[in-house]
């Protein structure tokens, strides 16, 4: 049941995310294998790449790749949180004493991390090249022509073979185990943190909250680097 809830939760919450998705993922195309000097910017920033998707190539474009997407968070969420869920279940990532141990934390948290990933690849590959796919005059990297998940599925399988499917894996391993690390690591000691001090004793939802905005931080810090390189994996054949 974790691991259904854990999914479905991620599920939904892409739907809200992912016209940000789609702006984040032509910013780290943009420049795709050539020097700075060598390409003019098609997205200066979130809000004109807001502006110039919906131009161009219309509202619904910022909802490109919701399917695979939503295949994507389902499998992520339903693998990483629950099997992190059973771990603090289980008392895995606590010591003899009963308190938070940050190294069995980290470890589970990051195991948690790696088996998400391989398990959400194929639909991390098929999202990043939908979500790529634009009108010329803003194109960015390697363009993908796939009308829908299924035809993707099939055109993938096809030129690329299961290999295909995961590209970048390596690289999508090492940012979520990463960023499974700092994410809940982060969210489970700041939670003891905050209770220790008297804050949010009253409030559960507060306290969810603000330890969920803190280790958001910490995952956007410590990844970025790897999800520019993962992205640009993702949409090479």
């Amino acid at each position: 049941m974790d691991f259904v809830i854990g999914g479905l939760a991620g599920a939904g919450a892409t739907i809200f995310t992912n016209p940000m998705d789609v702006v984040k993922t032509r910013l780290q195309l943009q420049g795709e294998l050539r020097a700075r000097n060598e390409h003019a910017a098609r997205y200066r920033g979130i809000f004109h790449a807001l502006y110039v998707i919906a131009k161009t190539d219309g509202a619904l474009a910022l909802q490109k790749g919701l399917a695979p997407a939503m295949v994507l968070g389902f499998c992520m969420n339903s693998v990483r949180l629950g099997m992190y869920h059973i771990a603090e279940v289980q008392g895995w990532t606590k010591t003899k004493e009963g308190d938070i141990s940050i190294h069995r934390t980290m470890f589970w948290s990051s195991a948690s991390g790696v088996m998400s990933g391989l398990a959400a690849n194929p639909a991390s590959v098929l999202k990043t090249r939908m979500q790529a796919a634009a009108h010329p005059s803003i194109a960015v990297g390697r363009q993908h022509s796939y009308n829908g998940m299924v035809d993707g599925v099939v055109k993938i399988y096809r030129i690329e073979g299961i290999r295909g499917f995961f590209a970048g894996v390596n690289a999508t391993c090492s940012r979520l185990a990463i960023g499974s690390a700092a994410q809940l690591t982060t969210f489970s000691t700041t939670k003891e943190t905050l209770l220790s001090h008297g804050l949010f004793e009253r409030y559960p939802l507060g306290l969810a909250f603000a330890a969920s905005c803190i280790s958001g931080v910490m995952v956007a810090l410590a990844i970025c680097p790897f999800d520019v390189v993962a992205v640009r994996l993702y949409n090479q054949e």
